[in-house]
């Protein structure tokens, strides 16, 4: 029995809370930050509407998935038979790197502790916090 592959695109500068912001997120921000010319924006904008379409938001389903106290550092990884998502992060990676924000593709079959999980994707909290080695608490059991 294969291991699943989990894929995640991600920024290579720490937020503030010490995880690495995702591509979405990080795209979002350009847009937030009205940096974005008009052609970048209607691509972001048909792209964000294509993804919110084409899979579950996390945070719909679970309202806590992202909290903080509970799950700290909690990110979204795609799984890797996610072909059809993950084949259109492209045009996000070509975004960020026209506005000089680096990004990295990592991969992992353990990337931490599962607190969402669906057909195409996890969240998870990574088993150590970023920067200082420690263990995050445990969240509540699911």
């Amino acid at each position: 029995m294969s291991e699943t592959l989990f894929v995640r695109y991600q920024g290579t500068v720490r937020s503030p809370r010490a995880h690495f912001p995702g591509v979405f997120a990080l795209a979002n921000g350009l847009a937030r930050e009205g940096r974005l010319s008009e052609e970048e924006f209607r691509f972001w904008r048909a792209a964000n509407d294509w993804y919110d379409a084409a899979y579950p938001d996390p945070s719909a389903t679970d309202p806590t998935v992202y909290d903080h106290d509970l799950h700290p550092g909690a990110v979204a990884w795609f799984k890797a038979t996610a072909a059809h998502l993950l084949d259109r992060v492209t045009g996000y990676l070509d975004l960020l790197a026209a506005h000089g924000v680096a990004c990295e593709r990592i991969e992992s079959v353990d990337p931490g502790r599962i607190v969402y999980e669906d057909e195409v994707q996890v969240v998870v909290v990574p088993h150590r916090i970023p920067d200082t080695g420690r263990r995050p608490a445990a969240g509540p059991p699911r």
